[in-house]
């Protein structure tokens, strides 16, 4: 099977059977998802969308978060992952879309990027699903799941964004983010894939491999 079968064969599967796919986190605007994008580095976004409420209802903006003392936010965060570093980041995150960006969340992914806390993959995230910008964000589930298919061999998150950029049409790419996530949390998941639910065994490596016999 050459890689282009293996694309086409994946994308096509996952356009007819899984049409729709979308973040699990819970967010109503631009702000409230780069935080939650944020929080949700090595942490669930359900313990992510445990939080954000209060955390939105205490600081609703940029401004007011970035006037928050970091101990007032660390106490609302501190069931998520990494809270000490998150809470700093997130100050410093209102912050700077104050004083550099007026209030608003930037849309490209290189003036995301300048923002604390905020790494490629967050800036993918946000610019994929509030600006339809044509990326792909790699997390630990994209990269497993990519590496497994056979979609890549990237020994880096950038390594395995460009190459699904390079194979996925611009037009599909932020929904095969999801598509990707929520199959490597429910379906191939990272100590025991499912391999017997799953669609994708005429065209994943892993199953060719290993799961067969």
């Amino acid at each position: 099977m050459t890689l282009k079968e293996r694309y086409s064969g994946i994308v096509s599967w996952f356009l007819e059977n899984v049409p729709v796919a979308q973040s699990e986190l819970v967010f109503s605007d631009p702000y409230q998802l780069i935080v939650s994008v944020v929080l949700s580095a090595q942490c669930t976004d359900k313990r992510v969308n445990m939080v954000t409420p209060e955390l939105f209802r205490r600081y609703p903006t940029p401004a007011a978060l970035g006037a928050a003392p970091v101990e007032d936010i660390l106490e609302l965060i501190r069931s998520v992952s990494y809270p000490n570093s998150k809470a700093r980041h997130l100050q410093a995150l209102g912050r700077k879309l104050c004083e550099v960006f007026g209030g608003e969340v930037p849309g490209q992914v290189e003036q995301l990027m300048t923002l604390p806390g905020v790494g490629r993959k967050t800036a993918n995230v946000v610019a994929s699903i509030i600006f339809d910008e044509p990326v792909i964000a790699v997390d630990t589930h994209v990269y497993r799941i990519s590496h497994r298919l056979g979609l890549s061999r990237g020994k880096t998150p950038y390594d395995v964004e460009r190459d699904l950029e390079k194979h996925i049409a611009p037009e599909h790419r932020a929904t095969a983010h999801h598509w990707l996530i929520l199959h490597g949390r429910y379906v191939c998941t990272a100590r025991s894939p499912k391999c017997g639910e799953c669609g994708l065994t005429p065209w994943c490596a892993y199953f060719a491999k290993n799961a067969k016999g």
